[in-house]
C-alpha cells in the first residue's frame, strides 16, 4: 500500500462521536498556543499538549493524529483571532482591508512565533472565513479576480514583513544592555572609516542612542504607529489600481 496518498484535512473528519468526548479540537489548539506562548513553538508537542491538558500522549492521538495537524488547528485558532466579527467589515474597500490587516497585524504582535508557524497547505474554517472577508472588502472596487489576488498578495506582503520586522524591533529592545552597547560600539567604528557615507549622513555624526537621531521604533506603540504608516502607504498604491 502507498504511504504518500493524500490525507483529508483534520476537518473533513468528525471529532471523537463518544457521547462526551474529554477534549475538542478547540481545546488542544488552545493549550498549543498557550505553551507556544509561554514557551516558544519549538516546545509545542503532542507530549507537551497532552501534559497541560492532564491527559497521556496517546490520548491526544484520538483527536489529532499528527503533529502537522497539530500545527493545523493552531493556525486555524490564529485565524478565528483574525476574522472581524459579524456586522463589523466596513463596508469602504479601503477601510475594510485595513481592518482586516490590522487584526492580522496584531494577532502576529501577540503570537510572533506564528510568523513561522506554517510549514504546507492548511485550510480550515477560520482561514477560509478570513479569506472570505478580504474579498468582501474588495467586492465593489470593480477589480478583475487577477487584480484582486494581488491586492491581497501584496497587502498580506506588508502585513507578514510588517511583523516580522516588528518581532525583531521587540527582540532587539530586549537584548541584554551590555550587548547593545558592544554593537553600538562597533557600528561607530565602521562609521568612522568612512565606508558608509549615507549611514553617516543620515545619523549627522550623533551617536544613535541620542534621543533626537529619530531611529526605528522599539516601544509598542512607536511601532503599531510605523506599521499603520506603511499600511496606508499600501493602500494608497492599491488606490491607484482601481
Amino acid at each position: 500500500m502507498p504511504t504518500d496518498a493524500p490525507r483529508s484535512p483534520i476537518w473533513a473528519r468528525p471529532e471523537p462521536s463518544s457521547r462526551a468526548p474529554r477534549f475538542s479540537r478547540e481545546r488542544i489548539a488552545a493549550a498549543a498556543l498557550e505553551i507556544a506562548d509561554a514557551e516558544g513553538i519549538e516546545a509545542v508537542s503532542m507530549r507537551n499538549v497532552a501534559a497541560r491538558l492532564g491527559a497521556g500522549t496517546m490520548t491526544l492521538y484520538n483527536y489529532v493524529e499528527t503533529k502537522d495537524e497539530l500545527f493545523a488547528l493552531m493556525d486555524d485558532a490564529l485565524m478565528a483571532e483574525a476574522v472581524v466579527p459579524d456586522g463589523e467589515l466596513p463596508a469602504d474597500w479601503r477601510e475594510a482591508t485595513a481592518t482586516i490587516a490590522r487584526r492580522t497585524w496584531a494577532v502576529l504582535a501577540r503570537h510572533p512565533w506564528a510568523i513561522t508557524l506554517r510549514q504546507g497547505p492548511a485550510l480550515g474554517p477560520n482561514a477560509m472565513y478570513h479569506f472570505e472577508q478580504s474579498l468582501a472588502a474588495l467586492s465593489d472596487t470593480g477589480l478583475g479576480l487577477a487584480a484582486r489576488f494581488d491586492v491581497l498578495a501584496t497587502v498580506d506582503a506588508y502585513v507578514f514583513g510588517s511583523a516580522l520586522k516588528a518581532a525583531e524591533m521587540r527582540g532587539s529592545a530586549e537584548t541584554h544592555r551590555a550587548d547593545v552597547e558592544a554593537i553600538i560600539a562597533y557600528g561607530m567604528q565602521q562609521l568612522a572609516t568612512g565606508r558608509f557615507p549615507h549611514t553617516s549622513a543620515l545619523l549627522g555624526g550623533r551617536d544613535p542612542r541620542d534621543a533626537d537621531v529619530g531611529g526605528p521604533p522599539t516601544d509598542p506603540a512607536g511601532i503599531e504607529a510605523q506599521f499603520e504608516r506603511g499600511l496606508q502607504a499600501v493602500l494608497d498604491g492599491v488606490a491607484g489600481w482601481i
